[in-house]
């Protein structure tokens, strides 16, 4: 059919600035993040821990509910960079099953589906695509690692009977920096390996072996050449050690083998850019078709 009147022409109104089409997929990646029952479950097993921590933090501070179940002393519940370092690990390993699950959900379906020529033909970049689907993914996980750990040191700070929390602010400081350090490393992660990976159960099988694979073979690197450079493949000791020294914990036992915070930093921020190189590389508006 041809057409006659040559009127059409470029929109020239106004336009919505860029940050609210990232806020756009960001609030659709979250509402397709949790619509799953199995991201509701995983969220359900992680908050239980934090109770517990909230039922021992309790005890410490009432001497009625310790003489109640025949506590003796608050010598065995010692609120201190111990307990909440035994919480942040807890909540931070209990976030990987969750951002396994979620990072796939997230980026996979646009692959599987051939949907991201169609978005982004959009006024999106694919920066903003990433950004997007990474600001869902980091908030999911901030709900399970860093919201209960400050709202556990809220509550120690309230429930002690003395001046805690000014005393223990370093303690504030490292659940807020170990937390936030660990939910954007497994964020970047698991959004880079999910973009490479077009079926889901494969990308969360391929989360879990990207932390712990490694691992193996850096303590194999460091019994067989006797270094302690070999741990800088072990992504759970290195988070352990730097998780330790934000909140001021004593050592463990395995100082000997402690490597300089410089490196473990060097270290992440060195998977962190080769997961964006990833990303770069898989996050077309094109899908080349071999015949």
């Amino acid at each position: 059919m041809s057409v006659y009147k040559h009127i059409y022409r470029a929109y020239d109104g106004k336009v919505t600035p860029v940050w609210t089409r990232v806020s756009v997929l960001a609030r659709y990646g979250f509402a397709e993040a949790w619509s799953s029952k199995i991201t509701i479950g995983l969220f359900t097993l992680c908050l239980l821990p934090p109770i517990v921590f909230l039922i021992l933090i309790y005890l410490a501070n009432n001497p009625i509910a310790r003489a109640l179940i025949g506590g003796r002393g608050p010598q065995g519940l010692a609120i201190d960079a111990g307990l909440f370092l035994n919480l942040l690990e807890v909540q931070c390993w209990s976030a990987l099953p969750l951002a396994s699950w979620v990072a796939p959900r997230l980026i996979t379906f646009d692959l599987a589906d051939n949907a991201l020529p169609i978005l982004l033909s959009h006024p999106i970049s694919r920066f903003g695509y990433v950004l997007g689907k990474f600001i869902a993914l980091f908030v999911s996980l901030s709900v399970v690692t860093s919201a209960p750990c400050l709202l556990l040191f809220a509550y120690q700070s309230y429930s002690s009977p003395l001046p805690w929390a000014a005393a223990n602010l370093q303690i504030a400081g490292g659940l807020l920096a170990g937390t936030l350090i660990w939910i954007g490393f497994l964020s970047i992660l698991g959004l880079a390996l999910s973009s490479w990976v077009k079926w889901r159960v494969m990308a969360t099988g391929a989360i879990f072996a990207a932390v712990f694979v490694p691992a193996g073979v850096g303590g194999i690197v460091t019994g067989v050449l006797r270094t302690k450079w070999g741990f800088l493949l072990n992504v759970p000791f290195m988070m352990a050690a730097l998780w330790h020294r934000l909140l001021g914990a004593p050592e463990s036992a395995r100082a000997i083998f402690s490597l300089p915070t410089g490196a473990i930093a060097v270290m992440l921020a060195l998977v962190c850019f080769l997961c964006a190189a990833m990303l770069n590389a898989r996050i077309r508006a094109r899908e080349v078709v071999r015949g």
